[in-house]
């Protein structure tokens, strides 16, 4: 890994203000998520320096580049190079069984959270990289028990880069779990994400929306 690494006037005026500061506030809270991803990747890579100085300082130095780039709060925020280069998905469906796991970006302004570098297949559920290079993925996933579980196991792949388990235990209301790796990957490879369960499954265990996401981020 260390290698890698007038009254009707009026009205309409107040409604298009209404609308502006809407979007102004998605558009805030987007790249406010967005930053936060970004910290999140700098304190990850923070973790390995002690093992793989050379490589991660050196990752470390770009992400904080782009950091620096993003503006949060601005009416018209430029689209810094680094953000073309991130994807964030989230869940779409809370339905825990063996299948694809269904994702979708959010839509926000004239923009979506994947970024001009990746394609997204809204059908299909595929994340495809248009660049080879390193990449930073993560995967959040966050369950809630509704009724009387049991206790289960979740299994989710994204491709064949990165596998994460949540084990949920019958007594608990609520599991979550953080999964991330840096991989390199080819352009125009298809990320697909896949989820397993036990075979008796996951009865009254569901898939929070919120909270469970998947997010990409190019480091090189």
């Amino acid at each position: 890994m260390c290698a890698l690494l007038g009254g009707e006037y009026k009205d309409m005026e107040i409604g298009q203000h209404e609308k502006r500061d809407h979007n102004r506030g998605r558009v805030r809270c987007l790249d406010a998520f967005m930053v936060a991803s970004i910290v999140a990747l700098f304190a990850a890579l923070g973790v390995l320096a002690a093992v793989c100085v050379p490589p991660v300082m050196e990752l470390q130095s770009k992400v904080n580049t782009g950091l620096q780039e993003y503006k949060v709060g601005t009416e018209e925020p430029s689209v810094p190079t680094q953000r073309q280069n991130f994807a964030y998905l989230e869940a779409s469906s809370s339905e825990l069984g063996n299948a694809t796991f269904k994702w979708e970006p959010v839509y926000y302004s004239n923009r979506t959270t994947v970024g001009s570098n990746f394609l997204f297949d809204n059908d299909q559920h595929w994340l495809q990289p248009l660049r080879t290079g390193s990449y930073f993925i993560y995967l959040n996933l966050n369950l809630t028990c509704t009724y009387r579980c049991s206790s289960g196991l979740l299994s989710v792949r994204v491709g064949d880069i990165l596998s994460c388990q949540v084990k949920l235990h019958a007594k608990s209301k609520q599991e979550s779990k953080n999964c991330w790796t840096v991989h390199r990957l080819e352009s125009e490879k298809q990320l697909l994400t896949q989820m397993s369960v036990d075979e008796g499954g996951l009865k009254d265990w569901k898939l929070e929306l919120y909270g469970s996401n998947l997010g990409v981020f190019r480091v090189d």
